[in-house]
């Protein structure tokens, strides 16, 4: 069956959708997570998603809310007890060595099939609902308004916290408050690649985008193109392969920040001046 086949069916048209939802919302919010240096943060709130998605599939058999509202919970933890940039990482990880615990606590009562438990891990995104995509859907566009409102004092606070603090850019609740949208995209993304490889498009395609520009926009820009190509691109690769799509979104994303190093370099060599070697002048005689 060749991919036209594909790209008819409703399972098809949902994966793409969602693909193109998830890349939008992590393209604008990756580059923060870059400047901030939040990648633990998103890897934390990754992982316990899963504790989330586990209490949901066991309370009403339906992870993706369960994960919507175990990475508020997360969100609101780590901004309580990890206020301090300092603290941050020990409190990231301290609520994550709980909540992994729990998590599994919560999945081993759990009695239903075994794939609907490793898809919490792995990711499944051909298997989006109606329900699931309007949720999605919901969440992209608080997301967006969100990061609408926030762009600017956050952009601030996560280049300069200091001046932007002395400024009157209220950086603590800048930083909470982008810590929930942080949350609700990392949930989001999980839906396609699953909470192990959930870095593959919070963070990989920003950290490309930043290797080719240092404009915020032109960087968010990049970002966004990238998350599409790797989404939506290993989306439709997998539907071609026996490969899952998990696993094909993660490579492309490699592949994309790779290339953007090697074209970063390229692009600094050929933008670094170049200063002609004086000619000795002749001592006199």
């Amino acid at each position: 069956m060749g991919l036209d086949f594909y790209l008819h069916q409703p399972f098809a048209q949902h994966a793409l959708a969602a693909g193109t939802l998830v890349a939008v919302i992590t393209g604008l919010v990756g580059p923060f997570v870059v400047t901030r240096g939040a990648a633990f943060a998103v890897h934390g709130t990754a992982e316990l998603s899963f504790t989330g998605a586990a209490a949901g599939l066991l309370i009403a058999n339906d992870p993706v809310t369960g994960a919507l509202l175990g990475s508020l919970v997360v969100a609101t933890a780590i901004g309580l007890l990890g206020a301090r940039q300092r603290e941050r990482d020990s409190a990231i990880g301290v609520i994550l060595a709980f909540g992994l615990g729990a998590g599994v606590y919560l999945l081993s009562h759990y009695h239903g099939f075994a794939t609907e438990a490793t898809n919490i891990l792995f990711g499944q995104i051909f298997g989006v609902s109606n329900r699931q995509l309007l949720l999605l859907l919901g969440v992209a566009c608080l997301v967006a308004v969100t990061m609408a409102v926030l762009y600017r004092p956050l952009l601030f606070a996560s280049v300069d916290p200091d001046v932007a603090q002395a400024r009157g850019v209220p950086t603590r609740a800048v930083g909470v408050a982008f810590l929930y949208v942080l949350a609700l995209t990392v949930t989001e993304a999980a839906q396609i690649v699953g909470t192990l490889l959930v870095l593959s498009l919070a963070i990989t395609p920003a950290a490309a985008a930043g290797r080719l520009s240092a404009r915020p926009a032109t960087v968010t820009a990049l970002s966004v193109t990238f998350a599409l190509v790797a989404a939506d691109g290993g989306l439709l690769a997998s539907l071609q392969t026996n490969v899952k799509a998990s696993v094909l979104v993660s490579t492309i994303s490699f592949a994309l920040y790779l290339g953007a190093r090697l074209a970063g370099t390229t692009l600094r060599t050929r933008r670094r001046p170049h200063h002609p070697a004086h000619p000795r002048r002749a001592r006199p005689g």
